[in-house]
Formats: structure tokens, C-alpha cells, sequence
């Protein structure tokens, strides 16, 4: 069996697929709870033209399913969702407080940690 854990620059730049296999972007950063040591999100690389305008995309780390096949994470998000769910600018990073961990789950439909 290969080695279940990784190291977070590893999953940096790996590149989210949808359901159909459609590149939706990439990793940028991972969220990880101080206290418990979980991952919360993975911040998704989204939008934009060549790299510039892109957003960041919060995703709750327990929708990302790694495709060996695809070697990226699969997310069952369509571009649409993506593009009314919560997010920030490249150069801004938000308060990961409860709320804003509450706003981010409840869109996705994901029961909070």
C-alpha cells in the first residue's frame, strides 16, 4: 500500500477536476485548523485569464476525492456552483472564524467540523 499522507507543497498546484473530468484549476493553499490539525479547505485557484484575475475558492478539504487517473482531486462542483460560491481575491485573505467557516460549509452543504 503507498503511503497515505502527504506533504502540503505536494498538493500546491495539483490540479481539481469536476465529475466529467473538466480541469476547474488548482490548489493554491491549504486551510488548516490550528487546534485540531485538520485540514478545513483547500483553496481552489479559479478563474481568470492565463493565470491573472483568479480567485480563491474555499472548498471544504472532505469534498476532495484524490483520482489516481486524473493524479488531481475530483470535486462534484460544476463551474457554475463554483462561480456563486464563497471566495476572495488572490492578494486578500479572509477571517477563517466560524462564521465564515459556516457561510463556506452551508454553500456546499457540508455539515461544519
Amino acid at each position: 500500500m503507498s503511503n497515505p499522507c502527504i506533504s502540503s507543497d505536494k498538493v500546491e498546484g495539483t490540479n481539481v477536476y469536476n465529475g466529467n473530468g473538466d480541469k476547474l484549476g488548482s490548489i493554491d493553499n491549504l486551510v488548516i485548523d490550528k487546534r485540531s490539525g485538520q485540514v478545513r479547505y483547500a483553496a481552489l485557484e479559479f478563474g481568470g485569464f492565463l493565470g491573472m484575475g483568479t480567485d480563491r475558492y474555499p472548498i471544504p478539504w472532505s469534498m476532495l476525492k484524490y483520482d489516481t487517473n486524473l493524479d488531481g482531486y475530483v470535486v462534484p462542483l460544476t463551474e457554475s456552483q463554483l462561480e456563486k460560491a464563497p471566495r476572495y481575491a488572490e492578494d486578500e485573505r479572509p477571517e477563517y472564524g466560524e462564521d465564515y467557516g459556516r457561510k463556506v460549509y452551508d454553500y456546499y452543504g457540508v455539515a461544519w467540523l
